[in-house]
């Protein structure tokens, strides 16, 4: 089955209403707390999502948020429905095969994030994909609109 590419506030709202556990790829590690890439995941964790930390950089770095932290998505053990990826589009390619082997629900590429090709991928694979949105400012959105 084919994925689907969610750009309207109603197909968000509907996927954000059945969010337990959201991979971050990309995630930063607090000491660089005032960057998106962890000032997002933290604002995640804080109001009840479960998030598994994927950092790219950082080998020394082994918890993140209190969460133990995983090179590849497709090593995470349970299932995950938002992979939050922090990665400038020219740097998605090579995750690729890892998100697809991952199998999440839906891969959401932050503001400023938009790769076509790399979405077409996803969703030929089955998955849906949120291009160019900031997943805090949707989730609060949602939250007042509920």
């Amino acid at each position: 089955m084919r994925g689907s590419l969610i750009q309207h506030h109603r197909d968000i709202d509907h996927l954000l209403s059945q969010v337990r556990r959201i991979a971050v790829l990309g995630i930063k590690p607090e000491d660089l707390a005032t960057q998106p890439a962890h000032m997002i995941p933290a604002y995640l964790h804080r109001v009840g999502y479960e998030v598994v930390p994927v950092p790219v950089y950082y080998p020394d770095i082994v918890e993140i948020l209190g969460k133990p932290v995983y090179r590849r998505v497709s090593d995470i053990p349970l299932r995950i429905d938002i992979v939050d990826v922090f990665r400038r589009p020219e740097h998605l390619e090579p995750h690729l095969d890892d998100l697809i082997a991952a199998r999440p629900r839906a891969v959401w590429l932050q503001t400023g994030i938009r790769h076509d090709a790399f979405a077409e991928r996803l969703l030929a694979a089955g998955i849906d994909v949120v291009q160019d949105r900031c997943l805090m400012v949707e989730h609060r959105r949602w939250r007042q609109a509920g």
